[in-house]
């Protein structure tokens, strides 16, 4: 019983004792309180002044106070550093916006500043001179200096591949977002600004870690690993990173562009080189005489928008390929005056003709050309059967005339049967010349036509 009896009493004495603690410390607690009633909490800034448990009547000494000493430090870019003071801009604090403050601090919860900071932002508490401020503005050392313009990563051509050369950033200042982010320093008090944090600085676009770039320079690569290998009968033309890279160039936005007109000029350079349409044949005749071709529409001849766009397609796949150009026209060889085995030979001065088919002469007789006297002396040089057309009417100024076996080789002119005709050769193309058509004997019409393909050269010469 004596036991239970002790027990009780202690419980009762540490009820009591806990009773004074509690009371002792909700007492403290809201004498602390009254006291945040007209002070700021702990950890207190308004527009960057510390007010921490300052008095809120003291609040317009404190004001005066930090914007006499204010300091903003500019912190550029490569080291350098600039003051905007407060006497710079002559500047003040607006007593008007004071009577705005409207302080939200419950003094029952003033507790809660001990583990958060309580930081408030009155508008247009600071004011300042703009004249003045637009002085310091246009006389600081980062808008004045010698401007270093940035620049994107940029690309190099060595040793047969692209290197990235690293961006610039510069010191370039872009004016109306520096005055933009100052302002808004000085209105909530800060005391310093690093212009490169800000984004003060007209800065490159794309750097050397950019995604961009990355693929950039692996496109640029893969391009000048392009090796195309044209040929030409016996002969070679290799086009390689070497050359290609000359066309290559890249803009703003790292977009490789591909300049056509190099490509196409490369182009020109490949036909004027082996394009031989016109150029000078030499032939032996049928007589075995040795004479040279001028002239004509016969030999090969590079298509070269079409080769223009296939190459560009080359070097965007990077491709490794051995392969023809594109021709507008082919001959039958590239082999010594690209005549080849195949061919008719038409003798001007003998008006006489041969047809020769993998080298054998498969017909052969006189003919009638063009009347020269009248202005229609048949083409010289090197044409081809453009196509061949049985049952064809010839229609020109003042004649029309129905032949069985028409094969065409310059516009209009072109080889046919004439049944109007009783005898062919000699001088009668003197006389009775044609309008530049080569007529020939029905039999020698019929022959050619039934053993020509198109394409097959037809050979005007005068011995």
């Amino acid at each position: 019983m004596k036991q239970v009896k002790i027990l009780v009493l202690s419980k009762r004495k540490i009820k009591r004792n806990l009773f004074i603690i509690i009371t002792s410390l909700l007492g403290s607690y809201l004498l602390i309180s009254l006291y945040f009633i007209n002070h700021f909490f702990f950890n207190t800034e308004i527009n960057g002044i510390n007010v921490s448990l300052k008095a809120h009547k003291n609040l317009p000494i404190l004001i005066s106070n930090f914007i006499k000493n204010y300091e903003l430090l500019l912190i550029e870019r490569y080291g350098e550093t600039e003051l905007i003071t407060s006497h710079d801009i002559k500047m003040q604090y607006n007593q008007a916006s004071l009577s705005q403050i409207s302080l939200k601090q419950n003094p029952f919860i003033w507790i809660s500043s001990l583990f958060n900071n309580e930081h408030y932002y009155i508008k247009d508490l600071y004011v300042y001179n703009n004249v003045s401020f637009n002085n310091k503005i246009n006389s600081l050392k980062c808008l004045n200096q010698d401007i270093v313009e940035p620049r994107n990563v940029d690309f190099i051509y060595l040793d047969g591949k692209y290197k990235i050369l690293e961006e610039v950033y510069g010191n370039k200042v872009n004016k109306d977002h520096l005055i933009k982010v100052i302002k808004k320093h000085i209105g909530e008090g800060r005391q310093s600004l690093d212009l490169n944090l800000m984004g003060c600085y007209d800065n490159p676009k794309y750097t050397i870690s950019s995604k961009k770039t990355s693929k950039t320079i692996n496109n640029l690569n893969k391009y000048v690993s392009t090796k195309i290998t044209y040929l030409f009968g016996k002969d070679k033309e290799l086009l390689d990173g070497s050359t290609i890279h000359q066309w290559l160039s890249i803009n703003d936005d790292l977009e490789i562009i591909i300049s056509e007109e190099k490509v196409a000029a490369y182009i020109r350079t490949l036909s004027k080189k082996y394009d031989t349409v016109g150029i000078m044949k030499e032939f032996q005749t049928s007589t075995g005489k040795n004479v040279e071709l001028q002239g004509g529409l016969y030999g090969w001849k590079i298509d070269r928008d079409s080769e223009r766009k296939a190459l560009v397609n080359h070097i965007k796949n990077g491709d490794l390929i051995e392969r023809e150009p594109f021709y507008l026209q082919k001959a039958f060889s590239r082999e010594d005056n690209e005549i080849g085995d195949t061919y008719i030979e038409i003798n001007i001065s003998k008006q006489y003709l041969w047809f020769y088919k993998d080298g054998k002469l498969l017909s052969q007789g006189p003919v009638v050309t063009g009347n020269p006297n009248r202005g229609n002396a048949t083409v010289l040089g090197v044409y081809m059967v453009n196509y061949k057309q049985k049952e064809a009417t010839l229609r020109g100024p003042g004649y029309e005339a129905k032949v069985k076996y028409w094969m065409p080789f310059f516009g209009n002119i072109g080889l046919h049967d004439a049944p109007w005709r009783s005898s062919f050769g000699r001088d009668i193309y003197l006389r009775n010349g044609t309008h530049g058509c080569v007529n020939a004997p029905l039999y020698l019409a019929k022959t050619i036509f039934e053993n020509i393909d198109e394409g097959t050269p037809v050979i005007v010469y005068k011995e």
